[in-house]
């Protein structure tokens, strides 16, 4: 049942590929799907219509086996996830396609850095943050340049190589 889920789960950004293709098909037939017509569950799928589904994901888990282990951990993460919060993250996701490569770049910096922070400094450096001026964030972004990615957060919110503060 879990690898089911976590199949569905790698899925899902394929499912948008079943789609344009059925609209695809939909405009060199010209005729529409219905607006709404519900797709079947998994087993109900034809052969072709799963290998549609698995063969991107199936692609880009052999292409690139470095990238494996951060595939996994990310489907495992969205399966842990309540929907409200695949719902912030596909926000989230949207929000980040749309920003410019400057503004990706300050992201990157600036999440990377408040994954090291307990709260109370996490808010302090957003409130910083939104009084600094463009010049004053890129600077900031050059002091502290977004490096590779660390993976998903530890269960208090934090990276894999957050260390907490020492007890006193």
């Amino acid at each position: 049942m879990k690898n089911r889920l976590l199949l569905c789960l790698l899925l899902a950004p394929a499912s948008l590929g079943l789609a344009l293709n059925a609209n695809a098909q939909a405009t060199t037939t010209g005729t529409a799907p219905a607006a709404t017509q519900s797709l079947p569950d998994w087993e109900q799928l034809t052969p072709q219509q799963r290998e549609v589904l698995v063969a991107p994901l199936r692609d880009r888990w052999n292409q690139d086996p470095d990238s494996r282990q951060r595939m996994l951990q990310h489907a495992q993460r969205w399966s842990s996830m309540t929907p409200q919060q695949r719902e912030q993250a596909r926000r989230g996701m949207r929000r980040f396609e749309k920003m410019t490569p400057l503004q990706r770049e300050q992201t990157r910096a600036l999440y990377q850095q408040m994954r090291k922070l307990d709260k109370p400094q996490r808010e302090q450096l957003r409130e910083q943050w939104k009084k600094m001026s463009a010049e004053q964030r890129q600077e900031w972004v050059r002091q502290h340049p977004p490096g590779p990615d660390l993976g998903p957060p530890d269960g208090d919110g934090h990276g894999p190589h957050h260390r907490p503060p020492p007890s006193p």
